[in-house]
């Protein structure tokens, strides 16, 4: 039985990776920018109805909620490819936030979050068995981490059976919008910690590093970084869509990876690297032991940390193409080995394959790695030490006291992930 998922994008750059994510498997299903299946292999059909409903004449539109405060920002989300989105399941507000964190303090607010979960519950009825929920955001923007966070919160709430899972991006320096974004990053992590099963990090931070290091791209576009995210997000919903080996739904993938509650913050690292034109990349000349050898290297991580001390709690490879099974397998095994000192003891064999013989379109072989390590810790000690100097000096409290949040929940925020960072070096130093 397939089982279905639901996927919200929320705020400025939730909409804009959500997009790219749903062309790169509108292509892969044989679907054309109205929705309509034109595809000749039968594995492209199979399990379309994960992300996709269908209607008649085989027309299909993307189990998708878009949601923003600001209405100019689907102009561009809604062309292309975003035809096949439902119009009434594209909800926005009256204004430009400007990053100011949302809430339901207003009722213009409140009427907004109402109506979209009231679109999810049309949506759920629509379905034969949904696992749960997936949700592309920023931490760092007002509408994607203030209102995405209220959405996950009354999710919880009212589907507490369902998986919840995000598609989180982390705010960097190299690539800021605005003076307030430790602020709104801390206090969406504090509540990724407590409603969330499974948060896939994507680090502004390491993401320009990869399109000006390794991809050459001299002024990176927000367009590559949206590249990168939804060659990732395919990869790693392969197995949900195609038929293929382990991590068949949401729930198994979780499993899998996450055998710390709390710890359910994950790392990724894709090969091989390409900007967004197709015909770039030498997939055709990778072998294997490349591939292998890509996907395990630091600087195809996509979260900024120091990697030289981390321990595994899990890790996953997954694998794309006509790939030579046992030959993947001999790699992977001598990679273990040779990195057994990085595992935890008390959690035997921690890296796992899965393997897709749908290929990645425009590619032979592609891989990604997801791996749940304690080096993830490096990415919040930046936030905190940002969110820190800010709130030090009081700077910037004043739109927020205005929607109702006070310096406690900051402090309570901060605090929260503080004690998350202490959990993981706590299990750091039981590894060593």
């Amino acid at each position: 039985m397939v089982r279905e998922i639901i996927h919200l994008s929320v705020g400025q750059c939730g909409n804009q990776i959500g997009s790219a994510f749903w062309e790169t498997i509108a292509r892969e299903h044989g679907l054309d920018q109205s929705g309509h299946y034109s595809g000749i292999d039968t594995n492209q059909h199979e399990k379309i109805d994960v992300y996709f409903q269908e209607h008649q004449d085989s027309n299909y539109t993307p189990r998708a909620i878009l949601v923003d405060q600001d209405p100019d920002i689907f102009n561009a989300v809604c062309s292309g490819y975003g035809q096949m989105f439902r119009q009434d399941n594209i909800l926005s507000g009256k204004y430009n936030a400007g990053g100011t964190w949302f809430t339901e303090w207003h009722d213009e607010d409140a009427k907004l979050v109402e109506q979209v979960l009231e679109n999810v519950r049309r949506e759920a009825e629509n379905c034969d068995c949904f696992q749960g929920f997936q949700l592309t955001h920023s931490v760092a923007g007002g509408a994607g981490g203030g209102m995405g966070t209220i959405l996950l919160s009354k999710l919880r709430e009212e589907y507490p059976d369902r998986m919840m899972a995000t598609f989180s991006t982390m705010p960097s320096l190299k690539v800021s919008q605005g003076l307030v974004e430790p602020y709104n990053a801390v206090l969406a992590i504090s509540q990724l910690i407590e409603n969330c099963d499974v948060v896939f990090c994507l680090d502004n931070e390491a993401l320009y590093d990869i399109c000006t290091e390794r991809l050459k791209i001299a002024q990176p576009a927000y367009a590559n970084l949206n590249h990168l995210a939804s060659m990732v997000m395919s990869d790693i919903s392969a197995s949900f869509r195609f038929p293929g080996q382990r991590n068949s739904d949401l729930r198994k993938m979780a499993m899998n990876l996450v055998t710390i509650p709390r710890l359910h913050f994950l790392s990724v690292a894709y090969a091989p690297l390409t900007n967004r034109q197709p015909d770039v990349g030498s997939s055709h000349k990778l072998t294997a032991s490349g591939l292998i050898q890509q996907m395990f290297k630091p600087k195809n991580l996509m979260t900024a940390c120091d990697v030289g001390n981390r321990h595994y709690l899990a890790c996953s490879a997954i694998f794309r193409g006509r790939v030579p099974i046992q030959e993947i397998e001999d790699h992977v095994r001598f990679i273990r080995d040779d990195n057994s000192e990085c595992s935890m003891e008390r959690i035997p064999d921690n890296l796992q394959t899965s393997y897709c013989s749908q290929a990645t379109q425009g590619l032979d072989l592609s891989g990604t790695l997801i791996e749940n390590s304690t080096a993830i810790q490096h990415v919040f000690q930046r936030l905190s030490k940002e969110f820190t100097w800010l709130l030090c000096r009081k700077q910037y409290l004043f739109p927020y006291e205005m929607r109702g949040l006070y310096e406690f929940e900051f402090t309570e925020a901060v605090s929260n992930m503080d004690d998350l960072v202490l959990d993981y070096q706590l299990y750091n130093a039981q590894s060593l």
